[in-house]
């Protein structure tokens, strides 16, 4: 059993709540109390106490869109607008290096990234979802895997049917490990059928599962939709019987105000990915209006590939300040609303506000400790506007998943950062050489 003592406790539920002088209690892999400090050493004395005297403790980050394994092409197409970037090198590079090996190193490098930066789970979408599995597993990382679906090949998967084959069989393959879940994740409506949604909601409805879609990234997918089906996608998707609250619809860029009102009909969520939508010119959400409508919004990164980073503090400091641009209003998302953006809202999206989210008696102690000590982050009048609007990921100090200390101090305790690094040198250098090869 643990005491952590933090000088300021940021529980999430009651929303802005700031706790001083307060303590959580961990029992194994669950949190069983929040109460004041000195009652906290009377009642358990035998409890390991961990003093944080300069910081906050909050749940941990939950990044609610993520390519994991794209860490290892992190930098190798920049600046470019997003279906050059697919079509002319993405694709291509993954064509070319996609494998079991690829993903499990390119997902681990992702993992020590996000767990340096205070992100203890992630909702993911790729290939080789086994090997993903395996990444979050032998890392200690709590991982939703969106299992993606295409209908052309690609060097994992031959058509839309043998994706979904294999996306069930890893399920079953991991369905004792309590930190991964699976999801379908068709991945956009310009590259699944018709067809292939009514199979994807089928096996949704029937095993219970998540769905995790690209959608209204680029006015380009809009007008190609409208040439194609005489709709838009997201018309197109509430047709076919897509929509619903198991639904996690990535970046939703564009969008009508009848559109806003039927991700609300439907209780649709959405992963609000700032930085990747400005870094490829796709546009910005409206996100205020989105909330506003009662629409539930979590916050991602998408890709290393397209980001170039994997940290919460940035994107939250991002959505927050497009948010108030973008809605000409100096009151759009506050700080305290960014950080449930970042927590509570994204286990929501997951499908996960049971487990995670919040620090709430009960909930499993995924948890971040950041040390508000350092000058950038002084003098300290608001500890929830300081950590979105100052802080940034060097600070965080501790990192709880499942009440496993992951993270301490600079050194990860669930993973071998050295080799894991070496590794991606050695996929840097292959994909380097391969690249020369064909220019």
């Amino acid at each position: 059993m643990q005491i952590i003592a933090p000088r300021w406790l940021i529980p999430i539920e009651p929303r802005a709540q700031v706790l001083m002088n307060h303590a959580v209690i961990i029992d194994r892999d669950t949190i069983i109390r929040i109460m004041p400090l000195t009652a906290a050493r009377s009642h358990y004395p035998a409890a390991q106490e961990i003093q944080l005297p300069e910081h906050a403790l909050l749940p941990g980050f939950i990044n609610t869109h993520s390519h994991s394994a794209m860490s290892l092409l992190r930098g190798y197409a920049d600046d470019l607008a997003l279906m050059t970037w697919l079509n002319e090198h993405i694709w291509p590079a993954e064509t070319a290096h996609v494998s079991d090996d690829f993903v499990c190193d390119g997902t681990t490098l992702a993992i020590m990234e996000m767990i340096a930066g205070g992100t203890t789970c992630s909702n993911d979408m790729y290939f080789e979802h086994s090997a993903v599995a395996r990444a979050a597993v032998s890392s200690g990382f709590r991982m939703g895997i969106g299992c993606s679906i295409l209908e052309f090949p690609t060097p994992y998967a031959s058509d839309a049917d043998s994706y979904i084959k294999k996306a069930l069989n890893s399920r079953s393959e991991f369905s004792g490990e309590p930190l991964v879940h699976f999801t379908l994740a068709p991945h956009a409506p310009y590259t699944v059928s018709d067809q292939t949604f009514s199979k994807v909601i089928t096996l949704a409805d029937e095993f219970d599962l998540g769905l995790h879609c690209h959608i209204h990234e680029t006015q380009d997918e809009i007008k190609n939709s409208l040439k194609q089906y005489g709709v838009r996608p997201l018309e197109r998707l509430a047709a076919l019987g897509f929509l619903g609250s198991n639904l996690v619809a990535a970046h939703m860029v564009h969008t009508s105000d009848p559109e806003i009102a039927l991700l609300a009909k439907y209780g649709v969520s959405i992963a609000h990915n700032p930085a990747s939508n400005l870094k490829l010119a796709s546009g910005i959400a409206r996100v205020h209006t989105m909330q506003q409508a009662g629409i539930n919004v979590g916050i991602g990164t998408d890709g290393a590939a397209s980001n170039n980073k994997i940290d919460l503090f940035a994107e939250m400091r991002l959505a927050a300040l497009l948010a108030k641009a973008e809605a000409n209003d100096a009151h759009a998302i506050p700080a305290w609303q960014a950080l449930e953006m970042a927590t509570i809202n994204g286990a929501k999206a997951m499908r996960l506000d049971d487990k995670i989210g919040s620090i709430t008696a009960g909930k499993q102690a995924d948890l971040i400790a950041i040390d508000l000590s350092a000058a950038h982050t002084q003098p300290l009048y608001d500890p929830l506007s300081q950590i979105v609007y100052a802080a940034d990921r060097s600070q965080v100090s501790h990192v709880w998943i499942a009440g496993r200390c992951v993270y301490q101090e600079g050194r990860h305790l669930s993973l071998h950062a050295r080799e894991t690094l070496n590794r991606a040198r050695r996929w840097q250098q292959r994909i380097s050489s391969k690249t020369k090869e064909t220019e």
